[in-house]
């Protein structure tokens, strides 16, 4: 272990941190009788702020804080349109997905490519939910976490990995969705406040180095630093990385509802959430009020970036990563640096716990359970506690393995936009195609699967040697996801077409009358209705966009 620079008052703030909120993991759950329901979906009984804040919380990991802020002092926002573009996904989540996922009364994604195509649809997807799980979501972000403690702080990377590990992995192995949840909601308010606090003390100091106005704040910056849509020439003015990082508007608008679509709408991970709310209506509101929430990363995330170029470009120089770590020491005093501490900690606990209780869920539910349809929800949830401890483990293990990787934040999103594609197709024109059949989707899944993996193989560095796709097709990750989903599309329609079509009796329940009917069917709530807040909050994200276009 390194000589650890962190200050007492600080360290007292983390320790403090890390016992509250194993305490509450654990003393939410101190009464509950740990049935399957109780344990995988919190007794089905969240309300909508709840279920949003944790929908938030089990995205913004410590990669987002530490990624944005270094993306921010090099490209600007531009970068927030993987926040902003979630938005939209989100909606699609409320009003398309959620309605389903909740009538249904199911237990895991999974569970519903069963109702609505095979058994075979959801054993495929089970496994790729626990694949994400363990290689994306636990693995790669606790190695982000742990590189970020040793540069703060100058913990050991192994040592941070064992201990973050073994404190989230108690309150989330014995507490289960409950204890996640609840945990995961206070963990929104100590990450976006220790957020605003960079935030607001980098506005504070723009005075102190001659920015008086916005317009002087504007002249010091990169040209377009300030705007979310670049064509291919505007975006190189910015980097010469830009267009080869998919960050111009077409491929923005095209590539990530590919990517918004899985990662919203069709993994465990985040949808666990919508599935325990407690109403149809908590379960339409919770994806809307994280809608609102990923608003704010633009502002609190990638801004401070915007600020150190214009404050510390002469420290940081070329290595954006320091971003983040160099605001903090320079803008913070101790005792809120350790506030900003537990938010870093709190963004990766409330990632890795949502990963962990969704992968036992797939686990106990679509493998255990389906071995042994007889067996009781105390042997369930036994075995998804064993489950947990064990993809811990493993990812505890892979993690180790990330120094290996060049760029964590481009691995992660190549790995992505290999794996969406096929799942957004079978979920997407699952729900509103009655011809899709069975056949269609589980030849999507694997075929779809494997084109991804060939297009990462051959597009990966670490593995080919050369961004041949990119590079020598000139193809970014972005527009390579769109054009796997119109390929997987493709076969989709023909694979269905060439097989019996289903009986709409049996697919009914899982898929909509008519496109239109996401917004026509059922009978209008007035002020508090879903689809009414659904258009305000896309009007407020057309105006947005409008102003920092």
């Amino acid at each position: 272990m390194n000589a650890v620079k962190i200050p007492l008052p600080d360290l007292v703030i983390i320790v403090v941190y890390i016992i509250g909120i194993l305490f509450i993991g654990l003393w939410s759950v101190r009464k509950s009788k740990m049935s399957g329901d109780n344990y995988f979906l919190a007794g089905r009984r969240q309300k909508w702020l709840i279920v949003g804040t944790a929908l938030f919380a089990s995205n913004i990991s410590t990669i987002h804080m530490v990624g944005l802020a270094a993306s921010g002092y090099n490209e600007g926002f531009v970068w927030g349109n993987f926040e902003w573009m979630a938005v939209f996904t989100l909606i699609l989540l409320s009003l398309i997905f959620a309605p389903f996922y909740f009538k249904t009364r199911i237990s895991t994604l999974p569970e519903f490519l069963e109702k609505r195509y095979s058994p075979a649809s959801r054993t495929f997807l089970a496994f790729m939910g626990i694949f994400a799980a363990l290689f994306i979501h636990i693995g790669m972000s606790l190695y982000a976490g742990a590189v970020v403690f040793q540069s703060f702080f100058g913990i050991n990377a192994t040592i941070s990995i064992i201990i973050i590990s073994i404190i989230t992995a108690i309150y989330t192995v014995i507490g289960g969705l409950r204890a996640v949840m609840l945990t995961e909601s206070i963990q929104t308010i100590i990450l976006i406040a220790g957020a605003l606090l960079v935030t607001v003390f980098g506005i504070l100091a723009l005075p102190e180095h001659g920015i008086h106005s916005f317009a002087a704040f504007k002249a010091a910056l990169k040209e377009g630093q300030l705007s979310m849509l670049h064509s291919a020439t505007s975006i190189k003015r910015l980097s010469t990385n830009g267009v080869d990082s998919g960050l111009t508007w077409y491929a923005c608008f095209l590539g990530y509802p590919v990517l918004g679509i899985w990662y919203w709408c069709a993994d465990q991970t985040h949808v666990q959430r919508v599935i325990s709310a407690k109403t149809m209506d908590d379960a339409q509101k919770g994806p809307l009020f994280a809608g609102v929430l990923k608003i704010l990363p633009v502002f609190i995330l990638i801004l401070p970036g915007v600020i150190g170029y214009v404050l510390f470009k002469d420290i940081i120089g070329g290595n954006a990563n320091q971003t983040l770590p160099v605001l903090i020491t320079h803008l913070l005093p101790t005792g809120l640096r350790g506030v900003v501490a537990a938010a870093l900690l709190a963004a990766l606990m409330s990632v890795m716990a949502a990963a962990l209780n969704s992968s036992a869920t797939l686990v106990a539910v679509d493998i255990v359970k389906r071995i042994n349809p007889s067996i009781s929800d105390k042997k369930q949830v036994f075995y998804g506690r064993i489950a947990a401890v064990a993809i811990m483990v493993l990812a505890m293990i892979w993690s180790t393995q990330g120094g290996n990787f060049t760029s964590i934040f481009e691995a992660i999103n190549k790995i992505a936009a290999a794996m969406a594609p096929p799942i957004t197709t079978v979920f997407l024109l699952g729900v509103f195609s009655k011809r899709g059949t069975k056949q269609a989707a589980i030849f999507t899944l694997v075929v779809g699967s494997l084109l991804g993996a060939v297009v990462f193989c051959f597009d990966y560095v670490p593995i080919s040697g050369k961004m041949y796709i990119t590079d020598g097709w000139g193809i970014p990750f972005m527009m390579q996801a769109w054009w796997l989903f119109c390929i997987n599309c493709i076969m989709y329609y023909i694979v269905s077409y060439l097989t019996p079509k289903p009986a709409p009796a049996a697919i009914a329940e899982c898929t909509w009358k008519s496109p239109w009917a996401v917004v026509t069917e059922g009978e209008f709530k007035g002020i508090q209705d879903a689809r009414l807040l659904a258009g305000l909050l896309l009007l407020a994200m057309v105006v947005l966009y409008a102003i920092f276009r």
